[in-house]
């Protein structure tokens, strides 16, 4: 639960209603996956970043390409949003110039990030529960308001006048002609490049996963099934204010608060602008809680940094017999360095309408590629490190190659949303590799390949319990909002 969440998401949820909820819900079952699938794979085999997993199951190379990868979206893509989002609230709820704030992000995070995975994993721990409260609060105090406005005899009473006021924000798929059906085309959220995604993300990042592997494979599961549980709260959290403020919006309310310098409406003013509506205390409590998230996810993402480039770079290319003092030198100093670049980048996602999708469109350049080498990787003992060499080289020009595609056909071809492109870039990949794979006799004998054996596949009955409950929560929304 971080920025992208309550600003990213509740912004989209002001601009295209609850369909963005996909986001989170789908997340829901893919952590289910990852926790049945994933963990044990990583546990088993002692794999504590991505790129040990490549080098080991692969090459130094498929492995180096890939930590350059990760590198640059987490540098120019999401430690970038996170800033940004993140002083845009600060600027938002205090009035304190976005500058000023950007700086406060960075020294503060770099703070917390010093002291490792387990104090981030401590904050964590205390912000979520602020963050849950503190953003149900909000919840309440939207349409508290909306109630008083529209004249609804109680909070509750709200929701149906949100529906009624709203009525085109109240559903999660859309149909081909619809405004947001690029940002998610129809019934592909449920079958195509949403899962690529959300598996991605979930599944081979280092960021995420770092959390979960630093735990026994009981405790892990345990985590990723109680996250599944948060992710079906967190659109009540999130995206029903940005609805809210869309009606309240739409009623002539926080006209001025919606606006930027330009005078343009920025969706992701609408969680900031509700956060004001808290009483004193609630608000201190809900705005240090919503800073300690925001720095949480910079320290995450810087931390994920530094591990990668010393490890994965730098130790291996640059001084390989480097100590361990110099190790950590360098990590700090690849922090400092990756912060600069994001805080003179961040000014410029002032021109994207929502930073939410800003973030999902570019991660998946480089999602369907990953994916493919990791589930290859993991369940294909003959996968060869050419095959997975050529996924790497490949993901992210298919993916600018379909995303520029009407350009340069002079629009022979309709745009392709891009949860569709990396449905597309996926399955060539997927292709690719098995053709290439097939084609070296040597793959018979593949000895990097993984031994997988079907007993650590086995889960507890109360998770069992847990992921049933879950998928049955997840048909009922879908049922009731489609």
């Amino acid at each position: 639960i971080s920025a992208e969440h309550f600003i990213g998401m509740s912004g989209s949820g002001f601009a295209m209603g609850l369909a963005i909820a996909s986001y989170e819900w789908m997340a829901a079952a893919t952590l289910i996956i990852v926790a049945v699938y994933f963990l044990p794979i990583y546990l088993k085999n002692k794999i504590y970043t991505m790129p040990q997993f490549l080098s080991a199951r692969y090459n130094n190379t498929v492995s180096t390409l890939m930590a350059v990868f990760w590198l640059l979206v987490y540098v120019f893509v999401n430690l970038t949003s996170i800033f940004f989002l993140g002083a845009i609230a600060i600027e938002t709820i205090t009035g304190i110039p976005f500058s000023t704030c950007i700086i406060f992000l960075a020294i503060f995070s770099a703070l917390i990030t010093l002291g490792g995975m387990k104090v981030i994993g401590y904050t964590d721990v205390i912000q979520v529960v602020v963050l849950v409260v503190g953003g149900l609060i909000t919840c309440y105090m939207a349409l508290k308001l909306v109630a008083e406005k529209l004249d609804a005899p109680t909070v509750l009473g709200a929701l149906p006048l949100l529906k009624t006021e709203a009525a085109d924000h109240f559903h999660m798929i859309f149909n081909k002609g619809d405004k947001f059906y690029n940002e998610l085309p129809g019934i592909a959220v449920l079958v195509g490049g949403l899962w690529i995604n959300n598996l991605n993300y979930w599944g081979c990042n280092q960021y995420i996963v770092q959390r979960a592997l630093g735990a026994d494979l009981k405790t892990g599961r345990s985590g990723l099934i109680f996250a599944a549980f948060l992710k079906l709260l967190i659109p009540v959290m999130v995206v029903i204010p940005g609805i809210a403020a869309f009606v309240l919006y739409q009623r002539g309310y926080f006209q001025a608060e919606m606006l930027d310098a330009a005078g343009v409406v920025k969706p992701d003013h609408a969680y900031p602008v509700l956060m004001n509506l808290l009483p004193a205390g609630i608000k201190g409590m809900a705005f240090a809680a919503l800073t300690a998230a925001i720095v949480a996810s910079l320290a995450g993402k810087s931390n994920s940094i530094a591990t990668i480039f010393t490890l994965d770079i730098y130790k291996k290319y640059i001084n390989t017999n480097a100590s361990e003092r110099k190790m950590v030198s360098v990590g700090r100093w690849s922090v400092v360095i990756a912060s600069i670049i994001a805080i003179i980048v961040a000014p410029a996602l002032r021109s994207f309408d929502q930073v939410y999708q800003f973030i999902q469109e570019y991660v998946g350049f480089i999602s369907p590629g990953v994916f493919a080498i990791f589930l290859l990787g993991f369940f294909w003992k003959r996968t060869t490190s050419k095959a997975a060499l050529s996924a790497a080289l490949l993901t992210i020009p298919l993916s600018i190659l379909l995303k520029f595609l009407p350009t340069l056909t002079n629009g022979w071809f309709e745009p392709i949303p891009f949860l569709n492109r990396m449905s597309w870039v996926f399955v060539s990949i997927i292709i690719l590799m098995v053709c290439i794979t097939l084609a070296d006799p040597e793959s018979k004998n593949n000895k990097q390949g993984l031994e997988i054996d079907k007993s650590m596949f086995k889960v507890t009955p109360s998770f069992a319990v847990s992921a049933v409950i879950i998928c049955g929560i997840l048909s009922a929304l879908y049922i009731a909002f489609w």
